[in-house]
């Protein structure tokens, strides 16, 4: 008899005291090299730790529940004489783990344009960035086959969004939304003192919501032996990347370079002028904060600094803050801040900013202040100029974008490019859906990127979130449209959470009342859209989004109303007197 192997978890990535979810065999089943074990559950995704060698199941160390990490002992397994798999007419049923049927891939999406010379890594498919879009690329790619290399600028996996930009905002500006909350206590019969803020663990608090997530996506590389390589990757030529001296063949690449934050000319050169990503670092709170734009990542940040007492100041060119959404979509976020904020400029530039020691003196709308810190959010731009294109034959516009088709082809057949490299809107969540894509035409199968709407989401406070058509872009084409509004001082939830301050407003073809586009205003508006987006997927009227039962209270239950409005069948407020006449 064979001495018996001790099988050990391998290496997971940055993971510890790992909960097993599932036992696949027992004492005396064979396995064969490969077969999956047991099944553990990260903070990112489920596992399966497969079997080293083939063999016979001697003795279990684990069983469901218990926690495990790197070397832990999970079974004692008997090695075959031959080394070779049993045959699976041998195995009981207890040693199947079961599993999905693997996706077959169908033959790649044509060969390379030219051949591709010696280099020092070799792929099917190379993902250049690995941001939302990009990992998603990688790994769809992987599962479908295709040996797959990844590569990324920072030490961490996760791109912008998740070291630098959605994850550590959203985090912070959930300490914003608690102090916020304490604040607005005091009119429902409850009073806290004053916070105290303790800088050192929100920092540790951010850093820790990206950690988990970014260690995460390291262990879902290596189950998926997706190889990461780090470092600036730049084409020489169409079939080779070159990533800081190394050197990467491929025979198709997927370009998911992301963007980074536009700079405003004639700024002087100081610590104090940061960008988002300099804000998050909360290197301090400042007394007076200019916020140079009035979108998105602006507002957000100033939602922050306002609640850890900043006084905030914006200054927005164009006439109305965050301008994709329709203007009385964000009335309600306008009124609650310029009652917060020092002052909110529309329609002004910061026409000269000068560095002294005692604080940044900005001139704009006909007068100079003083600041203590300045934040610069003016927009992206895309990194498609950044990436050396040119060497592999792609085609990139004056403004950086790479333009693709509804399959994610670049003018290169056998390079493909999503996320923001390839246009607006700029949002993680519109790459991850490109990303796939790519990866499944690059693997043979006949998709393509074709959604109805993209939602975006402003996480302000309150916050404003919008999809499909708006009104302002319909009357700018012309377009006839119907609209319904709900405003939250009629909703039983708002009302209870004391935030009437929202609405909800969804947008129809007049003949047909199919749903155009959607926008609301609101706390957790970010979270209720999705419903608006499902449903104009799905082709829904009026009557459809009306007719389906919404739980009673809740903020979704707005949407619902929304719908009855256009339909005339609202019986929580007055219904519109030509929807009333037109059922009569």
């Amino acid at each position: 008899m064979s001495e018996a192997v001790e099988v050990r978890v391998p290496d997971i990535g940055d993971f510890a005291d790992v909960p097993v979810i599932e036992v696949l065999v027992e004492p005396g089943a064979e396995v064969a090299v490969e077969d999956p074990l047991i099944t553990l559950e990260s903070d990112k995704a489920t596992m399966d730790v497969p079997s080293p060698s083939a063999g016979v199941v001697q003795e279990l160390a684990v069983q469901v529940g218990d926690k495990v990490s790197e070397g832990s002992l999970i079974l004692r397994l008997e090695p075959s004489a031959d080394g070779a798999a049993p045959a699976a007419a041998e195995r009981p049923p207890a040693a199947e783990a079961p599993a999905e049927p693997a996706e077959p891939a169908a033959a790649p999406a044509g060969p390379p344009s030219a051949e591709i010379p010696e280099t020092d890594i070799r792929a099917e498919v190379v993902v250049l960035g690995s941001g939302p879009g990009g990992y998603t690329a990688a790994f769809r790619a992987a599962d479908l086959g295709l040996k797959t290399v990844l590569v990324e600028r920072y030490q961490t996996l996760g791109g912008v969004c998740l070291n630098v930009g959605c994850i550590p905002s959203k985090a912070l500006l959930h300490v914003a939304r608690v102090i916020a909350e304490a604040e607005e206590a005091a009119e429902q019969g409850l009073r806290f003192s004053n916070p105290e803020i303790d800088l050192d663990g929100m920092r540790a608090f951010k850093q820790g919501a990206v950690d988990r997530l970014t260690g995460g996506l390291a262990g879902l590389a290596k189950q998926r032996k997706v190889e990461v390589v780090t470092g600036t990757g730049h084409f020489t030529g169409p079939n080779v990347l070159d990533v800081d001296g190394t050197t990467i063949g491929f025979e198709h690449c997927i370009i998911a370079a992301g963007s980074y934050s536009a700079r405003l000319p004639g700024l002087p050169d100081d610590e104090r002028i940061v960008d988002s990503t300099g804000a998050l670092e909360l290197a301090g709170i400042p007394e007076r904060l200019l916020v140079i734009g009035g979108g998105i990542i602006g507002l957000e940040m100033a939602t922050v600094y306002d609640a850890l007492g900043s006084r905030i100041t914006v200054v927005e060119m164009l006439d109305q803050l965050i301008p994709g959404a329709d203007p009385d979509v964000v009335r309600p976020l306008h009124k609650r801040i310029e009652s917060r904020y020092e002052a909110i400029h529309l329609k002004t530039r910061v026409e000269e900013v000068r560095a002294a020691p005692d604080g940044l003196m900005a001139r704009f709308g006909g007068e100079e202040q003083t600041f203590d810190r300045i934040l610069v959010a003016v927009g992206r731009r895309p990194n498609g100029a950044r990436i050396g294109a040119d060497a592999a034959g792609v085609e990139v516009d004056e403004a950086g974008f790479i333009r693709v088709d509804s399959q994610m082809r670049t003018n290169v057949p056998h390079i493909f490019a999503i996320g923001d490299v390839v246009g607006e809107p700029m949002l993680a969540h519109k790459a991850s859906h490109e990303a796939k894509v790519a990866a499944e035409v690059i693997a043979g199968h006949d998709v393509a990127f074709d959604a109805r709407a993209i939602p975006s989401v402003a996480y302000t406070d309150p916050e404003i979130a919008w999809m499909g058509l708006t009104e302002a872009k319909a009357k700018e084409d012309g377009a006839e449209v119907e609209t319904a509004t709900f405003p939250w001082a009629a909703s039983g939830r708002a009302l209870g959470m004391g935030r009437p301050d929202g609405l909800t407003k969804l947008i129809f073809e007049p003949e047909t009342r199919r749903l155009l586009g959607a926008g609301i205003a609101g706390v957790n508006a970010g979270e209720l859209i999705a419903e608006t987006v499902h449903a104009i997927e799905m082709g829904a009227d009026a009557e459809d989004i009306g007719l389906t039962i919404h739980p009673h209270p809740t903020l979704t239950e707005s949407i619902g109303m929304a719908a009855e409005m256009a339909a005339g069948t609202i019986t929580d407020l007055m219904p519109p007197r030509k929807r009333a006449a037109a059922r009569s």
